[in-house]
Order: structure tokens, then C-alpha cells, then sequence
């Protein structure tokens, strides 16, 4: 189901003799792993963003005439040096997840409870692209509107060297951002909610709220974009109970982000540049 209620207690049984002893599976467990996971991941990058809005809105001049740049070289002028920091950014920033997978096996769950698996590939496939297609029009749109009104900074998708890797990376670092923040804001964080007891309509609002938050460093219209995006993925997901096709989503749409900066930026007059 693509939701949870409310749980009773569960103890999971002892291990052998001498083994520590389980304990007991209740809210408050739930609770506070929740905490934990979001204080290791996008809960933690949601306080980063709002230092940064701080200091971006506290900044003499206009926020369209300041950058948010979101993949930049990690060692300027040595290649392979940078690759490797590059790859291992998006390695641990997927820990997370397995985190996640972790604390579901212990309910004698797996990532499969959240419609993260391969069991149906070509509908996640079609539905996250026809997702993508709609919300990357009207996010396009979106962006430039609230920039040329002065409420978003100018975002640099990507700043990488021109070396053979950039690409790989950049569609690398695009699925790592959809399947963190789909699996945990949308998958885990929904079945949390409702085994804590949150309403539907409280726990859509968490899960929006949380993934415009992390946005916060491209300014208001990044704000407010994305937790309308929340929204919409928050309801695809309680409909199709999976977040595969949220996945296919997001990743079409940062690596079209990405990638589509890399090759169009200074080409085109409509797309802002730093």
C-alpha cells in the first residue's frame, strides 16, 4: 500500500541465547529513526538551504543577480582527482537510502513495500516519463517567471570541466538525487507518518513542505515550485503505490536540467547564465 496507518507495539523475537535482546518496535522508535534519517539526509540540507536563503536575501543586490550552482568542480584543474570526489559525493549521499532498506528489513519489510524494485519496469518507465514531460514544461516556465520577478537566484545547473566523465556524472547525479529524495520523502517518510498517526492531508503537507525546503538555496520560487511538486507526487504515489515512477521522473527531469545546461548554456538567449 502506498501508505501506512497507525501500528501497534510489535516486539521482534530474541536472537539465540546470549544474542541482545530486540527492542520493541513502538511510535516512539519510529519517531526518532525518522528524525535520524532526516537529520543524516535532506533534513539537515533543508537547514543548509535556509542559512543560505539567509545570507543570499541579507546580500546586497538582487537575488536573480546571484548563482546557486549545483554540480561544481571538486579539484579545479585535476581531472581525475575531481572524478573521484565527484563519484564518491554521489556514493555517500545514497547511504541514506540504504539506511532506509536497513530499517525496513527490521519490520521484515524491504525497499519493495515502496514500490522501489524492478517488478514493473516498463509502467514506471511510461508513467514517470509522461510525469516528467508535464512538470518539466511548466517548471521551465516556472523558473524564468519567478527569476525575472526577482524571487529566484540565477541556478547553474552544472560547472563541471569539459572532460570525457562530465556527462556520465552529471545523468549519475541526476538518478542520485531521485532516488534519495523520492525513497526517503516521499516512500519512507509517508509510512513513518502514518505509523505515527499523521492525518493524509498533514502528512502530504510534511513531505512538501520538507522537499521545498532543500530548495530553499535557489530562493522563493524554488520554494514554492518544488513543494508544489511535492504535492503532486505525494498524490501519484498514494495512487500507484510505488515510487519507481517518481524515480524515472525525477531523474528525466535533472538530467535534462543537467545535461541541458551543459549543452545549451551561452547558446541560447532564454537560459539564464551566471
Amino acid at each position: 500500500m502506498a501508505e501506512a496507518g497507525p501500528v501497534a507495539e510489535t516486539t521482534i523475537p530474541d536472537g539465540p541465547e546470549g544474542s541482545v535482546p530486540q527492542q520493541p518496535l513502538t511510535r516512539r522508535t519510529f519517531r526518532d529513526e525518522t528524525l535520524l534519517v532526516l537529520a543524516l539526509s535532506l533534513g539537515a540540507s533543508g537547514v543548509s538551504a535556509l542559512i543560505s536563503f539567509v545570507g543570499s536575501v541579507t546580500k546586497p543586490g538582487g537575488l536573480k543577480d546571484q548563482a546557486a550552482t549545483l554540480n561544481a568542480s571538486a579539484a579545479p584543474g585535476r581531472p581525475w582527482l575531481d572524478l573521484a570526489w565527484q563519484l564518491f559525493g554521489i556514493a555517500t549521499a545514497l547511504v541514506p537510502v540504504a539506511l532506509v532498506a536497513h530499517l525496513l528489513l527490521r519490520e521484515g519489510r524491504s525497499l519493495r513495500a515502496l514500490g522501489f524494485d524492478r517488478t514493473r519496469p516498463w509502467p514506471d518507465l511510461g508513467r514517470g516519463a509522461a510525469v516528467a514531460a508535464v512538470i518539466g514544461s511548466a517548471g521551465i516556465a516556472f523558473y524564468l517567471a519567478a527569476r525575472g520577478l526577482g524571487f529566484n537566484l540565477t541556478v547553474v545547473p552544472e560547472a563541471l570541466p569539459d572532460v570525457w566523465w562530465k556527462y556520465p556524472v552529471l545523468i549519475l547525479s541526476a538518478v542520485q538525487n531521485a532516488v534519495l529524495e523520492e525513497v526517503v520523502v516521499v516512500g519512507y517518510l509517508l509510512r513513518r507518518l502514518g505509523q505515527l498517526g499523521w492525518t493524509p492531508l498533514a502528512a502530504l503537507a510534511g513531505s512538501a513542505v520538507l522537499r521545498g525546503s532543500y530548495h530553499l538555496y535557489q530562493g522563493v520560487g524554488g520554494f514554492v515550485g518544488n513543494m508544489v511538486m511535492g504535492v503532486v507526487f505525494v498524490l501519484l504515489y498514494r495512487r500507484w503505490g510505488r515510487v519507481g515512477p517518481l524515480v524515472v521522473a525525477h531523474s528525466l527531469l535533472d538530467i535534462g536540467a543537467f545535461v541541458g545546461y551543459g549543452l545549451l548554456a551561452g547558446k541560447v538567449g532564454w537560459l539564464p547564465t551566471a
